[in-house]
């Protein structure tokens, strides 16, 4: 999944690479609606579930290097369903992402780390507190972020409906997971 190109941009050449990046969580926190504000720049009221997977892709620039993110929205994990190795597979970073509003899907990110380092092994990644604009519904605390960052999550407040974090969050990811190169063994 990690490939190594040459593309041109004006006069200058950029090399260019492919990066695979999964956003898990549990259901309705979000993934769809970050992956949709960050790829299209628009953010949908109406909620639809994933099923699956849905894999859109976006390209940014980190220090001169093109990184084609292939963003893989897995469905949300819920009590009858798990997210499925097999979709994680050849990651290069995962998006946890949780909803500031619920805290029970806060709390659930040092278990949707263990699958995924199970599954893959230890990536870069980030943890998307998502709906920051719900600011009379937040309920992530100081305390909680604190908590998040003493067992080493990498933490961002991001809000899908007002883009706030949103284009910060993807960059930074690119930027770990290019940083973490060679890529991850698959």
């Amino acid at each position: 999944m990690d490939t190594d190109t040459t593309a041109t941009n004006g006069n200058a050449r950029l090399d260019m690479v492919q990066k695979k990046i999964c956003l898990v969580g549990v259901f309705g926190t979000g993934k769809t609606s970050l992956v949709q504000r960050f790829v299209q720049s628009i953010f949908a009221v109406k909620y639809h579930s994933t099923i699956g997977v849905k894999v859109d892709r976006k390209e940014v620039l980190v220090d001169r290097v093109g990184v084609n993110l292939l963003l893989w929205d897995l469905a949300g994990r819920d009590a009858d369903q798990d997210i499925s190795p097999s979709y994680l597979r050849g990651s290069h970073g995962v998006f946890y992402v949780a909803d500031g509003t619920r805290p029970e899907t806060v709390h659930e990110l040092d278990d949707l780390r263990r699958l995924v380092t199970d599954a893959i092994g230890a990536v870069p990644s980030i943890a998307a507190i998502n709906k920051a604009d719900l600011a009379a519904d937040w309920k992530f605390t100081p305390a909680d972020e604190q908590a998040l960052l003493a067992r080493d999550f990498q933490v961002i407040h991001t809000s899908a409906g007002t883009g706030t974090g949103v284009d910060d969050a993807f960059n930074r990811l690119a930027r770990f997971v290019l940083a973490a190169r060679p890529p991850h063994a698959t």
